[in-house]
């Protein structure tokens, strides 16, 4: 179990005035990650794929906090020609875009044999390319506030995850893109990832022997929580103005040894 507070602690208006577009924002670790940017201040618009009924009530619980800060809009991050209006549709209902987080991802395994070209076109479509296009269509209203990238990569982009070996690539590509993007898009534009370890199971992850045997594997001996991911992203919008181009592992030291 993790031992945490329930939400991430930071100045109330830290954000204030801020937009934040978080990709993949109605479940599991996007929707902690939209709490506590909007817990800080910051509007937020909640991007989803097919969980219409969880971003409408994350949009009404913010909502109800504070008045017209959460709206919600849908995509299919695939289609890439769809991606610049994720973009206006920050700029349309807030004015502007601070910050965007690249949340959203696809997680299956792919044994070497049986990988097809779908898988392909599917894990590195949604963990890379969405990402690079997000942040090419983003880049000028970046450029303009100043702005911030934060991408969610995966410690198994370093570490490669048996099973795994497309979505792996795939997260491997997104922290060189993380890195390439701090580059191009300085000095106004800064750009950083997370790469989390043992957070949030997938619900057809693996079963409770293999589970304890991975938490086992960490330094802390211990599960992490969404709220622990979410904090971070929280520290590089809110706390880190000199920081770009790194990748923060947010592992229980997992990535340290096996």
């Amino acid at each position: 179990m993790a031992h945490d507070t329930p939400h991430p602690a930071a100045p109330p208006a830290a954000l204030k005035g801020k937009t934040a577009l978080v990709t993949g924002a109605s479940r599991r670790v996007g929707a902690a990650i939209v709490r506590a940017l909007h817990g800080a201040g910051a509007n937020v618009l909640l991007h989803y794929r097919s969980s219409a009924d969880d971003a409408a009530a994350l949009e009404r619980e913010l909502n109800a906090a504070r008045a017209g800060s959460a709206r919600t809009v849908e995509g299919d991050l695939l289609e890439v020609a769809q991606l610049p209006e994720l973009v206006r549709a920050a700029s349309a209902a807030f004015g502007g875009l601070d910050i965007l987080v690249n949340n959203a991802s696809t997680f299956y395994p792919t044994p070497l044999g049986d990988i097809t070209a779908i898988d392909w076109d599917d894990l590195i479509g949604t963990n890379l390319r969405a990402p690079l296009f997000l942040a090419q269509a983003a880049a000028p209203l970046l450029h303009e506030a100043r702005g911030l990238i934060v991408n969610l990569a995966d410690i198994h982009g370093v570490m490669p995850l048996r099973r795994y070996p497309v979505y792996s690539v795939a997260k491997a590509g997104l922290i060189m893109l993380t890195k390439s993007l701090a580059r191009e898009l300085g000095p106004h534009v800064r750009v950083n990832a997370v790469a989390p370890g043992p957070v949030m199971w997938a619900e057809d992850g693996p079963d409770a022997a293999l589970r304890e045997r991975i938490v086992q594997r960490t330094a802390l001996k211990r599960a992490g929580s969404p709220e622990d991911v979410a904090r971070a992203c929280l520290f590089f919008a809110t706390g880190a103005p000199y920081v770009t181009g790194q990748i923060l592992a947010v592992d229980g030291g997992r990535s340290i040894g096996w």
